[in-house]
């Protein structure tokens, strides 16, 4: 009994770790500052810098402890949604940070079109996240 309470702390510090790490991720490629920026609230980002944490540390805690919401299909619905909103900020980040988007397109010679290209990325990732939490996290 002892040893699984080590394991459980062991994991749940471990992935406090880890989420700090993340955090600490978004906050050099500035993706909370930008986004508090762009919502007219950067008075807040100390506040949703937190959140994020929060929200990291627990998502660490429902992985490892396998605990459950049961909250039905419309949660899971905006859940995906939210997800596939996270997911595409980090993409788009980390694309912008690497200046993916300017050099590939200038590669392939592509002109017109890409605000419609970002947009169906974006549409696709959150459908693909919609469709991958909908059949329970398989």
């Amino acid at each position: 009994m002892s040893e699984k309470i080590f394991l459980g702390f062991l994991g749940f510090g471990s992935g406090l770790i880890i989420a700090g790490g993340v955090v600490g991720l978004m906050i050099a490629l500035s993706i909370i500052p930008r986004f508090a920026a762009l919502t007219r609230t950067a008075d807040q980002v100390l506040l949703y810098e937190d959140l994020t944490l929060l929200g990291t540390a627990l998502g660490n805690a429902f992985q490892i402890f396998r605990l459950r919401i049961p909250l039905g299909t419309p949660f899971l619905i905006l859940f995906g949604g939210f997800s596939g909103i996270f997911l595409g900020a980090w993409i788009i980040a980390l694309s912008e940070l690497a200046d993916i988007v300017p050099i590939f397109t200038r590669r392939i010679r592509f002109t017109q079109g890409l605000p419609l290209v970002i947009f169906c990325l974006a549409i696709g990732k959150t459908l693909g996240n919609l469709y991958f939490y909908f059949h329970g996290w398989q």
